[in-house]
């Protein structure tokens, strides 16, 4: 599997409106109707999978391997938030990325998310128990 040549410094920029399936009340993370923390997660992570996807080739993927939240702050219904992913670190087949989340100028959550490069049809084979 040849990997490709990533540098630090890659990033990419997602946004969501927070809308009721967002909150800790719709997801069971909590009983208020804010951001919920494991959208958050979600956000940050869709934000490293956009980082890389369109340099990734063609049978290859990224998985998560490990993840840090820290939930800085609630967010209410209707504001939009950011989240911004840069790659902090390469490591062999193993992507560090840095994600900040952040609703206007304030700092939501900062997510600390690995994700690891694999042959994609291996690892649903695998998943699948072929």
């Amino acid at each position: 599997m040849q990997l490709p040549d990533f540098s630090p410094g890659l990033s990419a920029r997602v946004e969501l409106t927070v809308t009721d399936a967002d909150t800790a009340q719709a997801l069971g993370s909590g009983d208020v109707p804010v951001l919920a923390t494991p959208r958050v997660l979600a956000l940050a992570e869709v934000a490293t999978v956009a980082a890389t996807a369109r340099t990734l080739p063609g049978g290859l993927t990224t998985v998560g391997k490990r993840a840090e939240v820290e939930h800085r702050a609630a967010v209410p219904l209707g504001h939009r938030v950011t989240a911004l992913a840069t790659l902090t670190k390469v490591d062999g087949r193993t992507l560090v990325f840095e994600v900040v989340v952040r609703d206007g100028e304030k700092t939501v959550a900062e997510v600390r998310i690995e994700r690891v490069m694999l042959d994609r049809q291996r690892f649903i084979a695998k998943a699948l128990g072929d």
